[in-house]
């Protein structure tokens, strides 16, 4: 029996194509509410979550657009002061299923930022509180907030991790191509990796996303989300990710190279030499190997990655 992953289970259902991390003027983007959602929709996405901070949006300030909001915010919580301005923080969005399943966070509901706390397990009640709620967690840009893996892996509830932010990439050529995702997979914890914007210009809008298996509906596109049934992207498709019988495959649009990820295996990369472009790559599991996970990596002739979630091998 092939192991599918499954985001690509249902061949050739469409994707949908959302943001899950935007801001706006409602706390401190540039563009208003309805401008991002305008350029969202214009860019060809199905969905949009603003995250703007610690106040909640479930409002949908461009209905002729078509596009579905996702309800959302981004909190935000710091280690203590060191003095020197330097960046140290957990930062966390949140998304919400619809009232009918739950979820009692309302428009506009602001949030207390609280004091700073010291480790992963201070800031653990205030996940545990907010998935009490019905919400569903992400961790945002751990290299940016100068938090490497060990102050993270034991963070309880969380569904995934950003592996890309456009804005970032932008600033600070951050938070660009999976930091420290192999270190938590390869420790067992099963978390998804999400390419995001963060967008606050509005040049930032547009770069990174979710291609996710799932029908134009809030619960559905949080359910998909959350089992893992999508990939991300700044420009690449990804048609097919599986392994039947020791090898993995995975097909894709014509790409610089396409290829596996494995924390303690060098990635197995397929490159162009024709300049056709890479549309599928194979790779023989060795045998014996103790490979607990892989997951499949794309860049295009552009420099633009896609990556899959991993396919878990129990």
């Amino acid at each position: 029996m092939p192991i599918i992953q499954s985001a690509f289970q249902k061949q050739g259902a469409p994707f949908l194509k959302g943001a899950l991390h935007v801001h706006t003027t409602r706390s401190d983007g540039k563009g208003t509410p309805e401008e991002v959602l305008r350029l969202y929709a214009s860019k060809g996405y199905g969905f949009v979550a603003i995250t703007d901070h610690n106040i909640y949006n479930s409002m949908n300030y461009a209905p002729d657009t078509g596009l579905l909001i996702i309800p959302g915010t981004e909190r935000d919580i710091n280690f203590p002061d060191n003095g020197h301005g330097l960046a140290h923080t957990f930062h966390t969005v949140v998304l919400g299923r619809s009232a009918e399943r739950g979820n009692i966070f309302v428009n506009d509901q602001r949030f207390d930022r609280p004091g700073a706390v010291s480790s992963q397990f201070e800031f653990q009640p205030y996940l545990d509180e907010i998935h009490s709620h019905n919400n569903v967690t992400f961790l945002c840009h751990p290299q940016w907030s100068g938090t490497p893996a060990r102050e993270f892996d034991q963070i309880r509830g969380h569904f995934a991790m950003e592996i890309w932010n456009s804005g970032c990439m932008m600033e600070c050529d951050m938070d660009t191509n999976a930091m420290y995702w192999d270190e938590l997979l390869a420790q067992g914890k099963r978390w998804w990796g999400v390419a995001v914007d963060d967008g606050h210009d509005m040049n930032q809008h547009g770069h990174g996303w979710v291609n996710v298996a799932a029908d134009k509906d809030v619960d559905s596109v949080i359910a998909a989300l959350e089992s893992g049934a999508f990939y991300s992207s700044c420009g690449p498709e990804i048609y097919d990710f599986r392994v039947e019988d020791d090898k993995a495959v995975i097909e894709c649009s014509p790409c610089e190279y396409a290829g596996f990820a494995y924390l303690r295996k060098p990635s197995a990369l397929t490159w162009d030499k024709d300049g056709n472009g890479v549309t599928r790559a194979e790779y023989r599991i060795p045998k014996g190997a103790n490979i607990t996970y892989l997951r499949g990596v794309v860049r295009d002739a552009q420099g633009r990655r896609a990556w899959t979630n991993p396919i878990f091998f129990d």
